[in-house]
């Protein structure tokens, strides 16, 4: 088993705090933004950043579909999203860009399989996920609008 990783970076016309508050509020933007690979999402507890505890279902293919249950923590490393169901953690970093602007990174890593179907999932899945979490923060900036 290796681990696999995958990255994701977009430059937000928003100042960092704003992006910051915007990606911790599971119950309202997250959601909204979240895409079509996101269904059945409800928040269990919290609904704002640290503490908060949300469930949905990412579908990385109609046939590849996770049934996540997330426990976030928001500390000095990020926005920290463990997955109770696997070993998926995503962390999402907000960092000042230029004048107004926020550079934002997500990283997501989890235990691949091992054999044939691991070598598909380190080769495929983080490009997969990559153009999701793009999705996200595109859609982020224009609810930030």
């Amino acid at each position: 088993m290796s681990q696999v990783v995958a990255t994701a970076e977009h430059v937000v016309a928003a100042p960092a705090d704003r992006v910051r508050a915007a990606l911790a509020d599971y119950a309202g933007t997250r959601q909204r933004i979240a895409g079509p690979q996101f269904s059945d999402w409800r928040v269990v507890s919290g609904g704002q950043g640290d503490g908060t505890r949300v469930h949905w279902r990412f579908a990385a293919t109609s046939k590849r579909v996770r049934d996540q249950l997330v426990a976030v923590t928001d500390g000095p490393e990020g926005l920290v999203e463990r997955d109770q169901n696997s070993s998926m953690v995503t962390t999402w970093t907000v960092h000042p860009a230029d004048a107004g602007a926020s550079t934002v990174r997500v990283r997501t890593t989890w235990d691949g399989a091992s054999g044939i179907g691991g070598f598909f999932e380190r080769t495929f899945a983080p490009k997969g996920l990559a153009r999701s979490y793009t999705g996200i923060l595109e859609r982020l900036e224009a609810e930030l609008r």
